[in-house]
């Protein structure tokens, strides 16, 4: 994987969906930063996340948290049928 999609669903491999709402740019490392927030409810509040494009995309050693067997990080969830980028 190259490149984060934006406005797609991801697969965290502890098993959590996630929407990318955007791509932004560090302003001191110009490192692209992947814009994204869960799909699920929270107890903490948080909604919105930033991480590392690199780190979002990277291959995960063999873990026992790994409930969805993924190679990376995140994986672009092609088994959803929701388009979440549609607003009512």
């Amino acid at each position: 994987m190259d490149n984060v999609e934006i406005g797609k669903v991801y697969h965290h491999f502890k098993g959590n969906y996630y929407f990318v709402l955007d791509v932004a740019y560090d302003s001191e490392t110009k490192e692209r930063m992947v814009v994204y927030k869960p799909l699920y409810q929270r107890d903490d509040g948080h909604y919105t996340w930033v991480r590392p494009e690199k780190m979002f995309l990277e291959e995960i050693p063999e873990r026992l948290d790994n409930i969805t067997g993924q190679k990376h990080r995140f994986e672009l969830a092609k088994e959803l049928t929701i388009d979440y980028t549609r607003r009512n």
